[in-house]
């Protein structure tokens, strides 16, 4: 089966309720069971079952908070980063606030290990705290993989997740599920199935995502580009999660779609694909497969002639955003009321 035709499958089982995919690899998950517990063991918990605290208020701007959420498992809450303001919602916190002038009110739902389907209960207890928010990160996708979630229950999970964000009025930008064949503790052919299983999840997630009216940015394989020359730079010590430096990477790609999705981006600054870069116009499905395989890239929904669909589908546009002009970072507010400087995003 083709990559296409496997993630409009799993979006379009997703859409009409199906649970699980024949011929998406049975066989292979009983060998990714095996393969995950011998590498949960190698993993363990090192840095226990909570990221650091780094909900408070970045920025010294004037005006009312942008309020900003990160949902998801725990590259949402950043569980590796010894320093708060090392999160990536820290990281993109200070960056919104610094391009807009306004101080940035960072609420983290998100949860170590969770999985799609507890992104409802993460916008529960985002509502019940206050403010809905102005917009909201969500990565999501990795648990989903090792816990063997069957792919149409994730996709569907995660697209009611959007829908409901999105009619509260809320932007929402999804980094898809990152390429867990990068991720050194898993064996062959662990590392294949991963590889193969969460790209196919990306594009599903991808597909949804512009359906439901929001944006993806591809994670991929974003944190394996050193690995050959600086193995140890972008994990951490457990050699699965993201260390500072890689969660610097990530923010630093998901920034550009923030700020696009708040109408952030300076004037004159609206980016046309560039086809040399591998950018441009596809149907979404299309669109979404050459993402999986390309970090750092945006996929949303565009129009054609005034109409947003064409014969195949969603139009939609792919674009890997230039990192916004932004003046010197502002001093920021975390949660522990530091009073230092705030780290640039890198």
């Amino acid at each position: 089966m083709s990559r296409i035709r496997a993630a409009r499958r799993i979006a379009g089982a997703a859409a009409f309720g199906g649970g699980s995919l024949a011929g998406l690899g049975a066989a292979g998950f009983g060998v990714l069971i095996a393969e995950a517990k011998l590498a949960r063991r190698q993993i363990g918990t090192p840095y226990g079952k909570a990221g650091p605290d780094s909900d408070g208020v970045y920025g010294a701007g004037a005006g009312v908070p942008i309020e900003l959420a990160m949902l998801g498992d725990s590259s949402s809450v950043g569980l590796g980063a010894s320093d708060p303001r090392a999160t990536p919602g820290a990281v993109i916190a200070t960056g919104l606030a610094a391009l807009s002038g306004r101080p940035v009110r960072l609420r983290v739902a998100g949860v170590v290990g969770a999985e799609s389907r507890e992104l409802d209960s993460q916008i529960d207890r985002l509502l019940a705290d206050g403010a809905t928010p102005d917009v909201a990160v969500i990565t999501v996708g990795a648990n989903d993989v090792t816990h063997r979630l069957a792919p149409a229950v994730s996709v569907r999970a995660l697209d009611g997740a959007v829908r409901r964000l999105r009619e509260l009025g809320t932007e929402v930008v999804v980094g898809t599920c990152p390429d867990l064949g990068t991720v050194e503790p898993l064996a062959q052919p662990l590392r294949y199935i991963a590889r193969r299983w969460s790209r196919r999840l990306a594009a599903a997630q991808t597909i949804v995502v512009v359906e439901a009216g929001a944006r993806s940015v591809s994670l991929a394989d974003l944190l394996a580009d050193d690995l050959a020359t600086r193995p140890h730079e972008m994990f951490a010590a457990d050699r699965f999660h993201p260390s500072e430096a890689g969660y610097a990477r990530m923010a630093a790609v998901l920034l550009p779609s923030v700020c696009a999705a708040m109408g952030l981006m300076p004037d004159g600054d609206r980016q046309r694909p560039d086809v040399r870069k591998g950018e441009g116009v596809d149907d979404v499905a299309h669109a979404a497969v050459r993402a999986a395989a390309s970090p750092g890239t945006e996929v949303s929904g565009t129009e054609i002639g005034g109409s947003t669909r064409g014969p195949r589908g969603r139009w939609a546009v792919l674009l890997r955003r230039r990192r916004p002009e932004m003046a010197a970072t502002d001093e920021q507010e975390p949660a522990q009321e530091s009073t230092e400087p705030a780290p640039a995003p890198s």
